[in-house]
């Protein structure tokens, strides 16, 4: 802006040719209906964007749009108790409290800014007593009340300042965009945490079925240990194939030990994550898995464009854009008007009457003239922080489609690859029959049916860690989309 053009430099022109007197009242309108604001206009920072996903058909460039309502997303599991312990951790969690309490506070200072626009009253009562010197000995003074005054004031004041320069609107503008980040942060810990704990709760359910697996394997091996023990009394078999069955099964029944401490770090998360103390919290095993939610090949791009953290970072540069017009504000002089009036009397009878009236009104202008550079560096500093903060939200734009990018192909590479291991598990465990049927009518020693076992849990588990993998990726995929889809274009479950 022009200083030279601006309506408070032709005030002061006019004032300077001695007809400030006539025309001051209405310069002093024409400042305050003619305010203006030093911050630059408001633009979201361009970023270069691809137009779709390489890892999936059907995506498309869009505007943010994190507005848009993202839903129960973890009812895509088919899990009810899942549903119930998301439900409880969106009303206890400790850490969800915290940024809503953040929130809290940066809606308060939207009304204290907002506040500052309008004039603000005082009132004020109170008794002074004061004594003042006569000229003769403090001795004297002390015996002589006639020096004792007392003074009971009674004042109203009206006091309003000006905003010529857009300095407190943009403080206003400042604190908006900063509780809407906040209130980005909040979604975003919100989303946060429901995707921890429904991974925690997925990762639980595997234990839970590679739990049954090992049980039913230490029972298959239990059997398999009589029966050579039985062969070996009968001298059929000798010492070593007793030894390699009870060393298959205790290594089992320790591998089956160990899920327990792995299931207990899972279930004291989500405890805390509920806002409980785990010895308050215990989950009951499941006979089953969550579903595993199919991702279709066309998404609307939207979905990333609703993140709550590329939210908050975009709402962080309109409060860096705002605090840049406060900072240059600083250069022109502030305008405030005050108003005061009250009584004064020394006599508490008579305090409140009309000849012990007072009354004061006046504008009051200000402006710094030398500060040795202070308010050019803190332009430059809202300036440098206005960088900072389009460079943070550009890197979490582009963070956002990296994510989307690596849990695309990650889910594409889990479900090739789980086809080619349910057939190796197919082929174990028919091998594993052949091999015990060989093994009973006596073909064939025990080594050779502790190698094709071994083959066939290993297969097995591995069908589980894989499946185990899928249901996290899919959860990532959730989150890193912004969580949730509408019911039209939502995940069709597929238990796979």
């Amino acid at each position: 802006m022009n200083f030279a053009q601006t309506p408070l430099h032709r005030a002061l022109q006019l004032l300077g040719r001695g007809r400030g007197s006539r025309l001051f009242g209405a310069s002093l309108c024409v400042l305050m209906l003619s305010a203006c604001t030093l911050s630059p206009d408001y633009q979201r920072p361009e970023l270069s964007t691809p137009a779709q996903f390489k890892q999936a058909e059907g995506w498309t460039q869009a505007k943010p749009s994190d507005a848009i309502a993202r839903g129960a997303w973890w009812e895509l599991y088919g899990d009810a108790q899942l549903n119930s312990l998301v439900e409880e951790l969106n009303r206890s969690n400790q850490t969800v409290a915290q940024y809503e309490a953040q929130y809290r506070q940066a809606t308060a200072l939207i009304r204290s800014s907002r506040a500052s626009l309008f004039p603000s009253l005082d009132l004020s009562a109170g008794k002074n007593r004061s004594a003042q010197g006569t000229g003769s000995s403090s001795s004297s003074l002390s015996n002589n009340s006639s020096g004792i005054r007392n003074t009971y004031t009674t004042q109203l004041g009206v006091s309003w300042e000006i905003d010529l320069w857009g300095k407190l609107r943009e403080t206003l503008n400042a604190n908006e965009a900063s509780a809407e980040a906040s209130f980005a942060d909040l979604a975003a810990m919100r989303l946060s945490l429901q995707s921890e704990l429904v991974q925690n709760y997925l990762q639980l359910r595997v234990i839970d079925e590679q739990k049954r697996l090992l049980e039913a394997t230490v029972a298959a091996y239990e059997r398999s240990l009589k029966m050579t023990e039985n062969q070996y009394r009968a001298g059929v078999s000798g010492p070593d194939a007793v030894a390699q069955a009870r060393t298959q099964l205790k290594s089992t029944q320790a591998d089956l030990i160990d899920l327990i401490w792995q299931r207990a770090q899972y279930e004291n998360a989500i405890a805390v994550l509920m806002g409980k103390a785990p010895a308050d919290f215990a989950l009951a095993d499941s006979k089953s898995i969550p579903a595993l939610p199919q991702v279709p090949l066309a998404l609307p791009s939207q979905l990333l464009e609703r993140r709550p953290d590329i939210a908050s970072a975009e709402r962080s540069v309109m409060a860096a854009n705002s605090s840049i017009g406060v900072a240059r504000a600083a250069y022109f002089p502030d305008l405030s008007l005050s108003m005061s009036g009250g009584y004064s009397s020394s006599s508490f009878s008579n305090w409140i009457e009309l000849p012990n009236r007072f009354w004061s009104v006046g504008p009051s202008l200000a402006m710094t003239l030398f500060d040795a550079g202070k308010r050019s560096a803190e332009v430059d500093r809202t300036v440098a922080v206005y960088d900072q903060t389009v460079a943070q939200y550009r890197q979490t734009v582009l963070d956002g489609f990296r994510e989307v990018e690596n849990y695309l192909v990650q889910l594409k590479v889990y479900g090739d690859e789980a086809v080619v291991r349910q057939e190796a598990l197919e082929a174990a465990r028919q091998s594993l029959r052949l091999t015990e049927n060989q093994y009973r009518a006596g073909l064939i020693g025990y080594l050779d049916v502790v190698n094709v076992q071994a083959t066939a849990l290993s297969n097995e588990r591995s069908v589980l860690n894989l499946l185990q993998g899928r249901l996290i990726a899919s959860v990532q995929l959730i989150t890193a989309l912004g969580g949730g889809w509408d019911s039209q274009q939502a995940f069709s479950q597929a238990q796979q």
